[in-house]
């Protein structure tokens, strides 16, 4: 007997279409076998078998005889459950999500970056440079600040300080205001080997305030340009005797090793270094960067970003203890920085240190 309903013209490599459904489901109700299905679709029997098996579900039916009631089970196959069933399937294809693969990765993540204020890049360099995780586990910077944004983790783009503060810079016309103050030596004398950080020993020196009230406490910081280390002191109040007072006990307690350690130190033109030259110049290079120029004390500016993680700006210094300043002091030295080839400044300052034998004398 010859069926001449469907095109019987073979079909590899594609997969069943709705029409073909219902044309399955026409045939089954007309009594053809899955081989027969399969030759007037142009289709491989078993995937006629493949398709049945997925679109055919339990029905009970009820059938009355001689005033009883009887109900049995059959099996009905529907081109609409098919289907469905089909896409259901192919969302569940391909490959599974990187996330998925590892899920001990987010959690470990969110800990350095909620606990611990990690960026993203940070907490990638460092899971590739412990070997946490295999390397095909580990997600780019890219990847995470993706799952944040689709909060597949916990970590919030709030959480995140430098992705919220990023702005692009504006003209200001006071780069271009005379400045009438001159407290030493010009950055323009400054050898070129300090700017390209080729030698250690050359140091920034700047404050951080809390609010504009200059008699209240604030934070001098001193950092490192080749290593990046950071030493953080609360001072009483934004003037030159504070600074003068804190880095001569400081410079004292390092005794003759101290030139040694702080062979130059470059500051802005602020009120509080008016003595800077003057009580210091002798025993180390002091030098001044233009007016209005803070991008000539990059070092110092990026620190400041780490240290507003904690203590944001027009907060009340005079609640802020020592050792909370010291505790940020540990972190910023312990953060593993893309400049230094993801090692930490703690790690760099002690490995100068012990070169020039200075390592014990720094430390106590």
């Amino acid at each position: 007997m010859t069926h001449t309903y469907f095109n019987t013209t073979k079909r590899k490599g594609t997969h069943l279409s709705y029409e073909e459904r219902v044309q399955i489901e026409t045939l089954r109700n007309l009594g053809f076998s899955n081989r027969a299905i399969a030759r007037e679709l142009g289709r491989a029997p078993q995937t006629i078998n493949n398709e049945i098996h997925r679109g055919t579900t339990r029905q009970i039916k009820r059938q009355k005889q001689q005033h009883k009631v009887y109900e049995y089970e059959t099996q009905i196959y529907f081109s609409s459950l098919g289907q469905q069933r089909y896409h259901e399937n192919r969302q569940q294809c391909g490959a599974q999500p990187l996330w998925k693969k590892n899920p001990s990765f987010i959690p470990w993540a969110d800990r350095l970056m909620k606990k611990k204020r990690w960026s993203p890049e940070a907490v990638v360099a460092y899971a590739h440079k412990q070997q946490r995780f295999e390397r095909k586990e580990i997600p780019s910077t890219t990847t995470i600040y993706t799952w944040i944004d689709q909060q597949i983790m916990e970590t919030k783009n709030i959480d995140l300080l430098e992705k919220l503060r990023r702005r692009h810079s504006t003209p200001n016309s006071y780069h271009n205001r005379p400045h009438s103050r001159v407290l030493g030596p010009s950055i323009e004398m400054r050898p070129g080997e300090i700017a390209s950080r080729q030698s250690f020993g050359h140091w920034e020196i700047d404050t951080v305030i809390g609010t504009k009230d200059k008699s209240k406490p604030v934070i001098l910081t001193l950092v490192e340009r080749q290593t990046r280390f950071e030493i953080l002191e609360m001072i009483e109040s934004k003037s030159a005797d504070a600074v003068s007072h804190t880095l001569k006990k400081l410079f004292d307690s390092l005794g003759e090793k101290a030139p040694k350690i702080f062979k130059s130190i470059t500051s802005d033109n602020g009120s509080e270094f008016a003595s800077l030259y003057e009580d210091f110049g002798h025993m180390t290079k002091i030098y001044f960067t233009h007016p209005f120029s803070s991008y000539e004390r990059g070092t110092s500016e990026n620190q400041h970003k780490l240290i507003r993680r904690f203590i944001p700006k027009a907060h009340d210094l005079s609640g802020v203890s020592k050792s909370l300043i010291k505790m940020i002091q540990q972190y910023m030295n312990d953060y593993p920085r893309k400049t230094l080839n993801y090692n930490t400044a703690h790690h760099q300052m002690a490995k100068f240190l012990k070169q020039l034998n200075l390592y014990e004398t720094f430390q106590s």
